[in-house]
């Protein structure tokens, strides 16, 4: 069953012409390529969620009260 959706999705001329040697040279077509990438970007969204999830338990520390720890303990 083929569950693929079509989309149309413009690149600067540069970036689509890398694109193409790309697949040319990994015998791949581009549209391969794309949906690998957005996959993996889609991946690490998922663990930076599943991040967040996890520590959100965790005290919250203002960036101010981050750089007097570091000036109290001589990191800065």
């Amino acid at each position: 069953m083929n569950s693929q959706k079509r989309a149309t999705v413009y690149f600067d001329a540069e970036v689509h012409r890398v694109l193409r040697l790309k697949a040319a040279a990994s015998d791949r077509s581009i549209s391969e390529m794309v949906n690998d990438a957005v996959k993996a970007t889609l991946a690490e969204d998922a663990q930076d969620l599943a991040a967040f999830s996890e520590r959100k338990s965790e005290k919250s520390v203002s960036f101010d009260e981050f750089v007097r720890g570091l000036r109290r303990r001589g990191r800065i």
